[in-house]
């Protein structure tokens, strides 16, 4: 029904074709770009109008403010901010791989500060912006009304320039969106070459010569599988890395230093991030972040503490800010008016096709323009050979223009553009015609004309001077790729990339409290010291093992009941020197009345071919490692143990390798490892020392051919003893004296081997009290001997646990070192006096002797098994 001009309509169907007409607008007129010239349509306008204005890359600079008029009035019927923006983006080099303009002024920066107002900054077109345009002029590509219809516009610039590759773009359309990264010059022009040599060529083919994306920014891509998917589909997500190295000063701190960040990556913003990082302690080891960058080139400063791990917090910063970013790629386009995702080589194709296009309707102008110029020429030729008649009929005739225009025709047979042309020269050139001149002119014309003929009857020519064009580009503004791409491939981090490897100090208690601290908490004393505090106990509760593995190494606890558990050293809790730590309860599925008895570290990337356990009661077993790849968390069992047996060791060892079994009564057995068949897990054991009666085995250890066993007792004395006076026997023997055992020194309470690599030793006692101390100064004894005193206990206190420490700690020189009160193994007096520990508490030790006088030459008893 129709009521003058109302109109009834539907209002589903009119809201659905209104918004597709929307759609289509803001996709086709605004937020995509074309293949082509890889243009959106302001940015189009823009260089279009300076072209207009004058505004080359040779002119002189001109206000912004007059570039955006003109592209408001004749052009672009939007907002001025809208266009004054793009203006200004094409201008930053730290948006645009290859600006298209040249700015005066402050045009902003990588901390996204404002530009200037437009009646402040001035600009022209870069010099490589003439080869988006050039040729505009000679039919090279179609024009169309501007939006008022007073003038015209061009639909696509003849973009010599592969600029969608080069500079990339990002647009947001109504239900989809653009994200094409920038490239490199040489490698586009490298690939395009090559496609036109081998039209048959795969993506795979072109990306070994486009290798990626190249940002303006510079920094480091991470991996190729980001990069394969964006060319081959057209989608991908690029992972790209700050560029950094450590620095370190004179005081001895280190500092990371950020030379480039990833594309559009805001500089102030994330200098912002990093500090409020620290100041909330979720990164620890930052004493200062400031930014020094000046007109040079970009240096951010994240200053360290004194003891930090640079790897640590770099890794952590990856993780945590945008000094790691992803770039996710769609390479989206307006083919023909229509978008479609891309792959590499098509965007390669449609550049050719393109630029044949181009080239083809540019010959066509220049042949036409040349037939023309022949005609002429032609003309003048008859003119000079009827030259006093033209000039007669000329000053004879009584006519017009017009009339004298047909004079001519008639009496020479001149075309109405020859008796125009002869018409239009001035007497005296048209009296001064030189046949050799026309004649010259129109050879050289005719040539042309085979040219252009020729090339329009043959792709493979047009083809040739597409590759000649892209050579003289990298000529000019080729440079070197600016974004490196690293091979191995980066994605999220694990824990362990966040945490230094660094060497700690792991104690577990007879109650199953468990703990890490860095090795450097317990700075190394002489021996016979008293030790500090480890661990907080008690009174019921000891510690029972102490070892030192590195934070990226993995543990077994090996239970009594002869299960096993995995850990990773990191994952335990790290509290403070005296605190107790955590209950291992509440880390992996350990039954109440279970009791940790060995404790195995393996460290990372040190691969083993067995595990050796052995029992109180003298049995032993080997397994493959390969069947503790993966321990669940509820536990595997690792021995079926017998009636009243328990589980006390285990070894990762070769197949080449011997291990040493030693008892609380001093008696060792040595033999190889070949003599045990490797078993399964749930397996039992098979004997490996006779025991006599009330003995037990304490230790098992792995035999190194140049090692020292370090045998300590349960009352603190210790000594090394080399290896070399154990001999090797089958397994299954009572073994020989390994050390004289008296109510003096106590049982043997644990054993080790060491070798002149090892630099210290730590004892810890039941009352959770830890000595560290210089493994050299302890004295090499022989098997029948007790021992000087390690470790000065307290009343009711024994020794419970041996570790062996790789890192050598410096002692503080500016600690106060006294020596008072303590004689050394001569006699004379030695102490210790004002020494403090990494927490400042005083660890005063005086008073107490070294006992020497065991050690004795008493002969040797006769081996058992001889």
């Amino acid at each position: 029904m129709e009521l003058g001009n109302i109109k009834t309509v539907n209002i589903v169907e009119q809201m659905t074709g209104a918004y597709l007409d929307y759609s289509m607008s803001v996709i086709v007129s605004r937020a995509l770009p074309d293949v082509r010239d890889g243009l959106k349509p302001v940015h189009r306008r823009i260089l279009y109008a300076m072209e207009q204005m004058g505004l080359q890359s040779n002119k002189a600079y001109r206000k912004c403010a007059g570039t955006v008029g003109e592209v408001l009035k004749s052009y672009h019927p939007h907002g001025d901010a809208s266009v004054y923006d793009s203006l200004v983006r094409m201008a930053q080099p730290w948006s645009m791989r290859y600006p298209l303009i040249l700015g005066q002024g402050n045009f902003g920066s990588q901390d996204d500060d404002p530009p200037a107002a437009m009646r402040y900054t001035e600009s022209k077109m870069a010099t490589i912006t003439d080869e988006l345009l050039r040729d505009i002029d000679k039919d090279t590509v179609d024009f169309v009304p501007n939006y008022d219809n007073h003038t015209t516009e061009p639909s696509v610039l003849p973009a010599r320039l592969p600029n969608l590759l080069l500079n990339g773009t990002t647009g947001i359309a109504v239900g989809m969106a653009t994200n094409i990264p920038p490239h490199n010059l040489n490698e586009v022009c490298d690939a395009i070459v090559f496609l036109i040599d081998n039209p048959e060529a795969t993506t795979e083919d072109l990306s070994r010569i486009v290798r990626g994306p190249d940002f303006p920014t510079g920094g480091i891509i991470q991996g190729r599988e980001g990069i394969r998917n964006t060319y081959a589909n057209g989608r991908g997500r690029i992972i790209i890395r700050a560029r950094t190295h450590i620095e370190e000063n004179e005081r001895g701190r280190a500092s990371i230093i950020t030379t480039e960040l990833p594309y559009q990556v805001n500089k102030a913003d994330l200098v912002k991030k990093i500090a409020e990082l620290a100041r909330d302690k979720k990164l620890d080891g930052i004493s200062e972040v400031r930014d020094e960058s000046d007109r040079d080139g970009m240096r951010m400063v994240v200053e360290l503490k004194r003891d930090a791990n640079p790897r640590s917090i770099l890794n952590s910063l990856f993780k945590y800010t945008a000094m790691q970013s992803s770039f996710n790629t769609n390479m989206l386009a307006l083919v023909d008016s229509q978008p479609q995702t891309l792959t590499l080589k098509k965007f390669l194709y449609h550049y050719i096709i393109h630029q044949e296009q181009i080239i083809t309707r540019r010959t066509q102008f220049e042949l036409n323009k040349a037939e023309a110029r022949k005609h002429i020429l032609e003309g003048l030729k008859i003119a000079l050979d009827n030259l006093d008649a033209v000039i007669n009929t000329i000053r004879g005739s009584r006519r017009d223009t017009a009339g004298l225009v047909e004079e001519l025709q008639q009496a020479f047979g001149f075309s109405a553009e020859q008796a125009r042309a002869v018409l239009d020269m001035r007497l005296a050139s048209l009296a001064a015609l030189q046949r050799q001149k026309i004649e010259d002119e129109l050879k050289d014309v005719l040539q042309h004309i085979d040219y252009y003929h020729m090339l329009l009857s043959d792709i493979n020519e047009i083809r040739k001077i597409i590759k000649n064009d892209l050579r003289e580009l990298q000529e000019k503004y080729g440079d070197a790729r600016r974004s490196e791409i690293e091979a191995a491939e980066i994605g999220s981090f694990k824990d362990e990339d966040l945490i230094p490897n660094e060497e700690v100090v792991v104690t577990l208690t007879e109650k199953g409290y468990i703990k890490r601290l860095p090795s450097a908490t317990y700075r190394a004393q002489r021996r016979g010291g008293r030790g500090v505090t480890g661990m907080g106990t008690r009174e019921d509760d000891i510690v029972r093992h102490l070892l030192v593995p590195h934070t990226h190494d993995s543990l077994l606890f090996f239970t009594d009941r002869g299960r096993v558990f995995q850990l990773r050293v990191y994952e335990l809790p790290d509290t403070s020197r005296t605190a107790r730590g955590e209950h291992l309860i509440n880390l992996i599925a350990i039954e109440q009345r279970e009791r940790v008895t060995a404790i195995v570290y393996v460290p990372k990337g040190q691969p083993h071919e067995y595990l050796v356990v052995a029992t109180k009661k003298g049995e032993v077993k080997k397994t493959t490692m390969s069947e503790f790849e993966v321990v669940r968390r509820s536990g595997l069992i690792a021995m079926n143990l017998e009636e009243d047996d328990e589980l006390i060791g285990a070894k990762l060892v070769q197949a080449n390798d011997d291990v040493l079994l030693i008892t609380s009564q001093g008696q060792a057995i040595r033999f190889g490892v070949d003599q045990l068949r490797s078993a399964s897990r749930t397996s039992g054991g098979v004997r490996g020392i006779r025991l006599a009666d009330n003995d037990t085995v304490v230790s098992l250890n792995t035999v190194f051919p140049d090692g020292e066993l370090l045998v300590v007792t349960e009352h603190g004395y210790g000594k090394r003893t080399p290896i070399s006076e154990y001999p090797s026997h089958n397994r299954g023997g009572s073994g020989v004296l390994t050390s004289r055992v008296t109510e003096k020194t106590g049982n043997v309470a644990a054993a080790r081997l060491v070798t002149e690599q090892d630099n210290d030793i730590m004892l810890i006692s039941a009352s959770g009290v830890v000595i560290r101390t210089d493994l050299s100064l302890v004295r090499q004894a022989g098997r029948a001997t007790q021992g000087v005193t390690l470790m000065n206990l307290a009343e009711d206190d024994t020794v419970v646990s041996v570790a062996v420490a790789n890192g050598k700690q410096t002692r503080d020189d500016e600690s106060e070192v006294a020596v008072e009160g303590i004689t050394d193994d001569e006699g004379s007096e030695v102490a210790v006096e004002g020494i403090t520990d990494d927490e400042g508490s005083e660890v005063a030790v005086e008073g107490i002797t070294e006992t020497v006088s065991e050690e004795t030459d008493a002969p040797e008893p006769e081996d058992e098994n001889a």
